[in-house]
């Protein structure tokens, strides 16, 4: 199937085509370009949202930056001046949508750290009362403030729902020393954030991490870092525990698609240009808010 809003870059193997990123390998490098394509219930829609993927671009650099202090991570280079010259020619495809990574060895797992309750994880514990195999208290309402930030891994799937799994089970999968550094990074870094967002307005109630082995064995994060795609922020004053919150993320999308009488077993509709255009300024916003700088594309 050819994805739209693709990328094509001559002189280099193109190695995947992911629900929004593509990636290219060259030497001992890959190039990420983040398009403007964007999924929702295990579907890459047929509309592409404005920006979209220089946004997500931007915030994941911002998060890499601020977090490195923790974990290193897989940058090697965010600038398209300073790609190597055989890129240049590509210039206004990959300006402010790509990066150059060292490559790694992708642990299976997304490393999802719950500082609400909300989404799969308040329908577990609804029916629960816990959250894989983490038993939390009685009484806590749709989108309530969790005593502690837990972490809830889940396999990492080529296609459909990635699959949530018991903390048990993934150490008995990669291992308990894997497992327990992962943990313990994911809540270092979602902790970290989480605080430095709200001193910008903005709740992250939840994310996902991914982390790498480098040839040399060392453990690093990859991929994306709490971006509206990875990550679900809610506006700080506007937040109320027990009822669905406003977002910054793709729920916008979400909330259109089932406002249609689209099945969610067969293709999804387009997005009216409205719904695209606004799920745009919903993204700039969440950059803006947490940068604190203007988005430039």
């Amino acid at each position: 199937m050819k994805l739209i809003g693709g990328v094509e870059i001559d002189s280099i193997e193109k190695i995947a085509s992911g629900k929004v990123r593509e990636m290219f390998s060259f030497n001992n490098e890959l190039l990420i370009v983040t398009t403007d394509r964007i999924s929702a219930f295990d579907y890459i829609l047929d509309s592409l949202i404005p920006v979209k993927g220089i946004v997500l671009n931007k915030i994941s650099n911002f998060w890499f930056k601020y977090l490195k202090d923790i974990i290193e991570n897989h940058l090697i280079e965010t600038d398209v001046e300073k790609f190597p010259k055989f890129l240049k020619r590509h210039k206004e495809t990959l300006k402010g949508r790509s990066v150059i990574v060292k490559k790694v060895k992708i642990f299976p797992i997304e490393c999802v750290v719950r500082g609400y309750i909300t989404g799969s994880g308040w329908e577990d514990y609804s029916k629960t009362g816990k959250i894989g195999d983490l038993k939390l208290p009685k009484g806590l309402t749709k989108c309530d403030r969790l005593p502690e930030v837990i972490f809830t891994p889940s396999t990492k799937e080529t296609s459909g729902h990635d699959v949530a799994i018991t903390i048990n089970k993934a150490k008995r999968i990669f291992g308990a020393d894997i497992i327990n550094t992962l943990q313990a990074k994911s809540i270092e870094l979602y902790l970290k954030a989480s605080e430095y967002a709200l001193r910008r307005g903005i709740i992250i109630a939840d994310t996902k991490f991914e982390f790498g082995v480098t040839s040399d064995d060392k453990i690093i994060l990859a991929d994306e870092v709490l971006t509206p795609d990875s990550s679900r922020f809610w506006p700080l004053d506007e937040y109320e525990a027990g009822r669905d919150q406003h977002s910054y993320d793709k729920q916008y999308v979400r909330d259109y698609l089932l406002s249609t009488i689209w099945d969610r077993n067969s293709k999804p509709p387009k997005l009216p240009e409205a719904i695209a255009r606004k799920t745009s300024e919903r993204y700039i916003a969440a950059y803006e808010n947490l940068t604190g700088q203007k988005f430039e594309s």
